[in-house]
């Protein structure tokens, strides 16, 4: 993983767990333990999902550049699709408040595409290669190049 890369997914990931931190102890004071395990269970879920898409979009604008938007696209399907079916799978759970769960879930993910948009825009990333300053030297006066 290249530093930036690094470095966003830092700017991204310590927002969110902030975040899921608040909405623990919101949803402690609010719906008990439950409540407080639910919000533990919606921040790891959006974490962890939003962190893989990141790594493996990241890995595939490296490898595979021309298949980068295609897998944007399938990438964001299949985040949603596993959320999706993790809320089938515990749609009628005891074992924590849904409530809690549900709307942890939403925020936290809501804060980790606003930090990693807040990210984007702040980093300086070159979209063009620049050219080594050999190839300037080497090139013959008067040449168009």
């Amino acid at each position: 993983m290249q530093s930036n890369d690094a470095r966003t997914l830092l700017l991204c990931a310590v927002p969110a767990a902030v975040t899921g931190g608040i909405a623990v102890a919101v949803s402690a004071a609010l719906a008990g333990g439950k409540g407080a395990i639910g919000a533990v269970v919606g921040t790891l879920l959006s974490v962890c999902i939003m962190a893989m898409g990141y790594y493996v979009l990241q890995r595939t604008a490296r490898q595979l550049p021309h298949l980068f938007q295609a897998m944007g696209l399938m990438l964001y399907a299949t985040q949603f699709l596993l959320v999706g079916i993790f809320l089938a799978v515990f749609k009628h759970t005891t074992l924590f408040n849904t409530k809690a769960f549900g709307l942890t879930l939403l925020v936290v993910t809501l804060v980790w595409i606003a930090a990693q948009t807040r990210a984007h825009l702040k980093a300086k990333i070159l979209y063009v290669e620049p050219e080594p300053d050999d190839a300037k030297k080497s090139a013959p006066a008067g040449s168009p190049s």
